[in-house]
């Protein structure tokens, strides 16, 4: 807003400011009369400072002014206000002890939505206030960071733009060293756009001495207006604002950062390896070894340097920010080592890339021929890495830099390159591709298992094997270790207290982006380690969850597809159980690619009861190759239940990993819940509740986010405590009810579709149900074209019948049984499929078996006995 109406204003002067000046001086008053009531410098202030430009800043809000505390600001935050007051640039901020507690407090996110600063202003008990330097006659316009811009110098309260004829490298000294920046390094008009502003009419002739550019002499000028393009552009150097301090190498030590000449203790400085590496680099000092703390005993500024900001390829005196830490942090510093003579370049992790070599402040390649696995052994070393597992030149791109011209003679057994012997070489270039590119392993391990593919998480930190912990870790980021140790797939992942040390802690956010684990550890102490358990024999590939995948199998340190032919379903229950999944639910080839790994030459013979599929008796085979879209794949079920009611689809929400474990109530609703009923063919979710436990548990922790991502319930899993475990109900909790009719002779028929009942006959339409809940009732419903009826009885025995006495037209329709029952807090019912009975007349066979076989049995009759009668009168005679 200031910017904008001192723009304004100088396109006035520029157009006839002496007449412009007149004409604003006869109508202030009638300005005074239209003005707001307060503008935006009019509520800012810097008391009790050398000039109006520093000080104590105070806002003004609610017609009371107060001093200000600020949250993460850093010099970008104060430039703003140092904008709003119509000063210069900002050169320094801290916060000093106030008596009152009452103050505003400011935050940088409401600096940034373009509120005012009054906009901005809450209450806040605290007793730190806000002091800020700005610079009162010279700022720099338009550039890329605090220490590039357009210059401008303020006179009579009026900004200039300098016309490069007025202007040279003495100057242009003088300016930067006032802006706290480092020497100038670019001088050239149209840099940050063409002048808008006055020129200054007098030429500078500064001695290069002065901390002021109006501190040096200046002598008149004619010129009040610059051609275009030659307003001065000016590039300072950034200061060489931070070193390392405390130890015998410029490359190790405790970290400081310079501000208005005063070198400061940073804390939090740098949080993982890779932002270490950012400061080494700075420091022209290779790469990042290592972090430690460490605690000097004297005061801390409780500055810090913000993460975000240095990552964005800020300037660290921009990124520089106070720190909020406890009291037992005070004094407690990042101690940072950094490899002074080697360095990788262009890898994809600290531990891979092109090597260099720094000998006299320069860095040089270094040629294959000069290097062997002996020397990459001590490269790996010293850079705190894993041993060499890729030596291979154009790995990294080409060489650039100068070539070392020794031959490196390595034992193996030194701690840094430059410490081997080393032979004249008369190289001076190396042929393209020829450059070492080397991969190192990421010192990563699992202790204290049952195999090298189990146990407690360790990362070598600072050549050291230390426990870490990883507070928000699941399967997924768990596999990532499995692969990286040559194991099969990972099967469990738990955080268990740490007992007598203090683990490292990992970022996981830092680990799912693919960084090496190494380079995400930081120097935290943490109560807690990982434990992990890995298979070390079988893996599923390319599938998509952690439980399908095409099957491989290793044995001799390599890894074998395994045909169908030799493998069935119990064989793929052994594997499902090793994974810790569920059951096989398919069992295919080609589901997962083709085979490219040799083929397993033995045929399993799984009873399917073996904990791992090597405990399988196996018979010799002859094949060593699949035909294609023969190798198996295998899709085991998802390892998910609801426990502790008499249905399935009903109870406490257990997910296998490893062990069943029941899941935090943490954040679900019915969508979550849906996916657990359908995955278990429950139909919907019904209901979730909570459980109140009497005391804090170990539980899973599952987010709604990486349910509704697509991943498996046990994929997302993560280890966690709490007082709250989850239950669900799902829709389908009940069983479905069987409908049956009887007739009077007896004849029971299930249910069937069209069903033809005589008129006047009577029938029974049975409702029953398999027993799961005592109690309840059943609902027989009937419809019909043109009405409809509700029949209800309790339910005895888990069933219900009811009687028609005689069926009539008005009978014909469809007929469904609806059980109800009260379980669980809740109402439930479950309906039978539709049975449809059709009412008909007697037929005309039904009148011959009805009335004419009668009459002929009685006809029989009435002959037998007129025979008998005239056999009688025959005997007589």
């Amino acid at each position: 807003m200031i910017r904008a109406a001192s723009r304004q204003r100088h396109i006035y002067l520029d157009m006839d400011h002496l007449l412009l000046l007149l004409l604003l001086l006869w109508s202030s008053g009638v300005q005074a009369e239209g003005k707001h009531n307060s503008t935006e410098s009019d509520d800012v202030r810097l008391v009790e400072g050398p000039s109006l430009c520093a000080g104590t800043l105070e806002v003004k809000h609610l017609g009371e002014w107060r001093p200000v505390n600020v949250i993460d600001w850093t010099l970008k935050e104060a430039a703003v206000v140092c904008e709003h007051l119509d000063c210069g640039s900002a050169v320094a901020f801290g916060l000093k002890p106030q008596m009152s507690a009452s103050l505003w407090k400011i935050k940088l996110d409401c600096v940034w939505s373009g509120s005012t600063l009054r906009e901005c202003a809450t209450p806040d008990n605290s007793y730190t206030a806000l002091i800020l330097t700005c610079l009162d006659s010279v700022r720099l316009l338009n550039g890329s960071s605090l220490c590039s811009g357009r210059l401008e110098v303020k006179s009579n309260q009026s900004w200039s733009s300098v016309c490069e004829a007025d202007f040279d490298q003495q100057d242009a000294e003088v300016v930067c060293r006032e802006l706290g920046c480092g020497p100038p390094s670019v001088l050239q008009g149209a840099l940050y756009g063409e002048v808008e502003a006055l020129a200054w009419s007098k030429e500078f002739q500064c001695g290069g001495h002065e901390s002021a550019l109006l501190d040096c002499r200046s002598s008149g000028s004619a010129r009040n207006s610059c051609s275009p393009g030659k307003a001065v552009g000016l590039t300072c150097s950034e200061p060489d604002d931070v070193r390392l301090v405390g130890r015998a190498s410029r490359c190790a030590g405790e970290v400081q950062v310079k501000q208005l000449g005063m070198w400061r203790y940073v804390i939090n400085t740098a949080h993982n390896l890779e932002e270490v590496t950012a400061l080494c680099e700075r420091l022209d000092c290779g790469f990042a070894v290592g972090m430690t703390m460490s605690r000097s005993g004297l005061v801390s500024d409780d500055w810090e340097i913000k993460r975000d900001c240095a990552q964005a390829g800020s300037p660290l005196r921009e990124c520089l920010s106070f720190s909020v830490i406890t009291f037992s942090q005070k004094g407690l510093f990042r101690e940072l080592k950094c490899s002074d003579s080697v360095r990788l370049l262009n890898g994809s992790s600290l531990c891979s890339g092109r090597l260099e070599v720094k000998s006299n402040q320069s860095w040089s390649s270094v040629c294959e021929t000069d290097f062997d696995q002996q020397d990459a052994e001590v490269v790996c070393r010293q850079l705190g890495c894993g041993p060499p597992s890729v030596l291979q030149g154009a790995l990294y791109g080409e060489v650039e830099a100068p070539v070392w011209s020794k031959e490196f003679q390595c034992g193996g057994h030194e701690s840094a390159l430059l410490d081997c012997r080393s032979s004249g070489s008369a190289r001076n270039s190396c042929s393209p591709g020829k450059a070492v590119g080397l991969t190192c392993s990421d010192p990563v391990r699992l202790v204290g298992g049952a195999s090298r593919c189990s146990g407690t998480l360790e990362v070598n930190y600072l050549r050291q094997w230390s426990p870490v912990d990883v507070s928000d870790w699941s399967l997924k980021g768990a596999a990532s270790v499995c692969a990286h140790l040559d194991c099969g797939s990972a099967v469990s992942v738990r955080r268990t207290k740490a007992t007598g040390f203090y683990p490292l802690t990992v970022r996981s956010d830092c680990v799912k982006s693919g960084s090496a684990l190494r380079t995400c550890t930081t120097f935290m102490s943490s109560s807690s380690m990982i434990k992990l358990n890995c298979t070390d024999s079988v893996r599923l590939l390319n599938g998509s969850s952690l439980c399908s995948g095409r099957l491989e199998v290793k044995s001799n340190q390599s890894w074998s597809s395994v045909c169908e032919a030799d493998f069935d379903q119990q064989d793929a229950e052994a594997v499902c159980r090793e994974l810790g999944c569920g059951p096989p639910s398919v069992l295919q080839g080609a589901l997962y690619g083709e085979v490219e790994a040799p083929v397993w030459s033995k045929e399993y013979q799984c009873g399917g009861h073996e904990s791992a599929l090597l405990d399988c008796r196996s018979s010799g085979s002859a094949r060593n190759s699949c035909s294609p879209g023969k190798a198996v794949g295998l899709t085991c079920s998802e390892p998910v239940r609801l426990v502790g009611q008499a249905s399935r689809c009903a109870g406490m929400l257990e997910v296998k990993v490893g062990k069943w474990r029941t899941i935090d109530y943490f954040d679900w609703d019915l969508k979550e819940a849906h996916v657990v009923c359908e995955h278990l063919g429950c139909g919907s979710a019904f209901s979730i509740q909570w459980k109140n436990e009497p005391s804090e548990i170990s539980v899973l922790k599952i987010e709604p986010d990486c349910v509704h991502s697509g991943s498996a319930l046990r994929e997302c899993a993560k280890s966690s405590s709490s007082f709250l475990t989850l239950n669900v109900t799902c829709k389908d909790l009940l069983v479905q009810p069987i409908i049956s009719v009887s007739f009077m002779n007896g004849v029971s028929m299930a249910q069937q579709q069209g069903l033809q009942v005589s008129r006047g006959s009577n029938f029974t339409i049975s409702c029953s149900i398999q027993p799961q809940y005592p109690g309840g009732s059943f609902q027989l419903t009937f419809t019909s074209s043109n009405t409809a009826y509700n029949y209800t009885q309790p339910a005895v025995n888990h069933s219900a019948h009811f009687l028609f006495p005689a069926a009539e037209p008005t009978h014909q329709g469809n007929y469904s049984c609806i059980y109800h029952v009260y379980v669980f807090y809740h109402d439930l019912s479950s309906e039978s499929p539709l049975l449809s009975v059709t009412v008909s007349d007697p037929t005309h066979s039904d009148v011959v078996k009805g009335v004419v076989i009668p009459l002929v049995v009685l006809l029989v009759i009435v002959l037998m006995i007129l025979g008998l009668h005239l056999y009688r009168q025959v005997n007589k005679q």
